[in-house]
């Protein structure tokens, strides 16, 4: 998922300083994107401004450089939720962020999103787990190197076994997930300060 889309439901969720995004994408964000410079945030957050999707307001502080807070407009809001609840297709490796990058902006979403977002990746996984699980893994060396065929098989053997046991805990953990999503809201009230 583009770092605009995450920053924006970050911003959502509270308006914040660049330095606070910056500080959520190197603590909870790492695990949605990965290394995130500085000024990819400043720089994404001039894209979004540009677009019409955050604005901000100049934050005095005494003793320091004043900072600009970002705020999401109902035209980020609208890109923001479009994006969260559009059409999922589930990239050819389970690993890649992007359903965690989903389930974790889910308050934004309903009940019914959530578990068509987690139906579509179970079926997903399951589908490559059929197709590839006991798949020829054999290889055909025909180097002048010396290769030890031995060794390398025992690696990819471990490797595949790696493999398929994190496939089936990632299928077992949304299938998890599903349960819960899938019960009645419990009574949450929120409250907002000004």
């Amino acid at each position: 998922m583009k770092l605009e889309i995450i920053l924006l439901g970050v911003l959502i969720r509270r308006p914040s300083t660049g330095y606070d995004l910056k500080k959520f994408m190197d603590t909870s964000g790492r695990f949605m994107r990965s290394n995130t410079q500085m000024s990819q945030v400043h720089r994404s957050l001039a894209r979004m401004e540009e677009r019409d999707w955050v604005w901000h307001a100049v934050e005095s502080r005494p003793g320091a450089q004043d900072a600009k807070s970002y705020h999401v407009s109902p035209e980020g809001e609208t890109v923001f939720l479009d994006r969260l609840t559009g059409p999922y297709q589930p990239p050819s490796r389970f690993e890649d962020p992007e359903l965690m990058v989903r389930l974790s902006f889910s308050g934004f979403m309903c009940r019914d999103d959530v578990l068509r977002l987690l139906d579509t990746e179970i079926e997903a996984r399951q589908a490559q787990v059929a197709r590839f699980r006991n798949r020829d893994r054999s290889t055909d060396v025909a180097s002048t190197l010396p290769y030890d065929e031995a060794l390398a098989h025992t690696v990819l053997e471990w490797s595949h076994a790696k493999g398929a046991a994190s496939i089936d805990a990632h299928i077992a953990a949304c299938r998890l997930a599903a349960e819960p999503a899938g019960e009645p809201a419990a009574t949450t009230v929120t409250t907002t300060t000004r």
